[in-house]
């Protein structure tokens, strides 16, 4: 094993680690006084190891040299691109919640704790190797590494109820998913003799029995709620709304793009022989995603938890790219997690803005009543990102959903792209709803307050990638999740 090879490989995660090491004995010293100074040091280390990224991403990085560790870990272009978004998530989640946590929405808890952008890197490594996995046992040790991470981001407002509730929730819940998923790994290793994803597809080639194709089923149901795929979504509409704004904009991003990726590496390069088993399983979950997210969307009020129905609206139509089963399907795939990306990013940072004078922030639908008379910039960039999401053109959310379609008829899914582009229209009205109560309605007149400049520009930025501008971007765009997308069909 050639450890000099293996540490160069791992480069970006050994910056994340080394940083969150560091500024974790920086916080015990200095406590949460220095906490902004905490955040932009990790934001460096992030924007660092994303440089690091680049020539892999530039030039492509495959065959038996992408192997480290012994085959525990692959860093292959796949990889990279995933990192890429999970590292930009990460640091727009710690440019936005400075803002957040100094203003009366924290509740008792004024002031950002020194800990959070710690739990960011830490989650960050976690989902690196994540993405990474060539091995069921080092998927295990970075899924939890970044769920341990989570659950603290979760419940961070210690004495605030809807955050505690929001933490508790998702623990329980990621107890028994982890569960679920150990005991899927062991019925694979009990009937293919081995942890490594080349042993278990090479276990798995002929006639399935019976109890791998368990194995198979609590695999993928364990990391069905990681990605929070019908029906193992329920914990998400409670933890989105219950946890802090900043850590829910985290949530609904970085850890989708990992654990979207990781269901991706694993069905394809571990079940890819077993198409049937599974593509069937995948398919029911994104139909299920897309009708059940559009109609539980209809009657909510609050709207961060109209976004985790949003969320898992979009995931499905994610899953239906996946479950096409060829390169085309997961390029189209990692072209709408991309947008999927700067879209929520723009939503949560916009909701940031709805506050008053004293910094207390408003969610409802009755909150931005005529918004676009007292805040008309952020009424106007609502409108585009949820128009977006709703995946109406010239927008670039519609793209996200063209190669989707795309790839679905393409591979003869007919019916099943038609069933999407019809409960896409009936997700629609809750987005357009969004349009009538900003525009149409009387002002509520308390969206008053100021915002910050991280906010405005993060603002700015996604919304220019999400607006018909957006377009110039699509032919780098294509061509990285095409060579992303080639990668986990090499060994095919």
């Amino acid at each position: 094993m050639d450890f000099a090879h293996s540490f160069a490989l791992v480069l970006p995660e050994l910056v994340v680690t080394g940083a969150g090491l560091l500024l974790l004995l920086v916080a015990a010293w200095g406590g949460d006084k220095i906490a902004r100074l905490i955040a932009i040091a990790a934001a460096a280390a992030l924007f660092t190891a994303g440089l690091l990224l680049v020539p892999g991403l530039h030039t492509g990085t495959d065959g038996p040299d992408v192997l480290a560790f012994g085959g525990l870990l692959k860093i292959d272009t796949f990889a990279l691109f995933a990192k890429a978004l999970i590292y930009l998530a990460a640091i727009a989640a710690l440019m936005i919640a400075p803002a957040f946590f100094a203003g009366p929405s924290a509740g008792s808890e004024r002031g950002m704790r020194a800990e959070y952008p710690v739990l960011i890197l830490f989650a960050a490594v976690g989902m690196g190797l994540m993405v990474s996995a060539n091995d069921f046992m080092s998927l295990y040790l970075g899924l939890e590494l970044n769920s341990l991470s989570a659950y603290v981001l979760a419940a961070i407002l210690r004495r605030e109820t809807r955050s505690g509730e929001a933490g508790l929730k998702y623990f329980v819940l990621g107890a028994l998913a982890s569960g679920i998923l150990l005991y899927g790994i062991s019925l694979l290793y009990g009937f293919t003799g081995g942890t490594s994803f080349s042993a278990v597809r090479a276990g798995l080639t002929g006639e399935m029995g019976t109890g791998a194709l368990f194995g198979v089923i609590f695999v993928l149901s364990g990391l069905a709620f990681k990605i929070s795929a019908v029906p193992f979504h329920m914990w998400t509409p409670d933890v989105y709304e219950g946890a802090p704004t900043p850590v829910t904009a985290f949530f609904a991003t970085a850890p989708k793009v990992a654990a979207v990726a990781l269901t991706a590496r694993v069905v394809f390069e571990v079940f890819g022989g077993q198409v049937a088993a599974w593509q069937q399983i995948v398919m029911f979950m994104a139909l299920a995603s897309i009708i059940f997210g559009a109609l539980g969307a209809i009657g909510q009020d609050n709207l961060k938890r109209l976004l985790a129905y949003s969320s898992i609206n979009n995931i499905g139509f994610i899953l239906l790219g996946l479950a096409v089963a060829n390169a085309a399907g997961a390029s189209a795939m990692l072209v709408y997690l991309f947008i999927y990306v700067t879209m929520s990013i723009g939503c949560f940072v916009a909701l940031l803005m709805l506050r008053d004078d004293e910094g207390r922030l408003y969610e409802t639908f009755a909150d931005i009543r005529g918004l676009s008379v007292t805040k008309p910039a952020v009424a106007w960039a609502l409108l585009i990102f949820m128009f977006s999401l709703a995946g109406i053109p010239p927008l670039l959310g519609f793209f996200a959903k063209f190669v989707i379609f795309q790839a679905t008829i393409e591979a003869g899914l007919v019916v099943f792209g038609a069933i999407a582009i019809a409960a896409s229209v009936v997700g629609a009205f809750y987005y357009i709803k969004f349009v009538k109560v900003m525009f149409f309605d009387e002002p509520a007149g308390i969206v008053t307050g100021k915002s910050g400049p991280a906010h405005w520009v993060l603002l700015a930025l996604t919304g220019l990638i999400i607006s018909p501008l957006g377009y110039f971007l699509t032919p780098s765009l294509t061509d990285l999740a095409d060579k992303a997308a080639s990668s986990l069909f090499l060994a095919v």
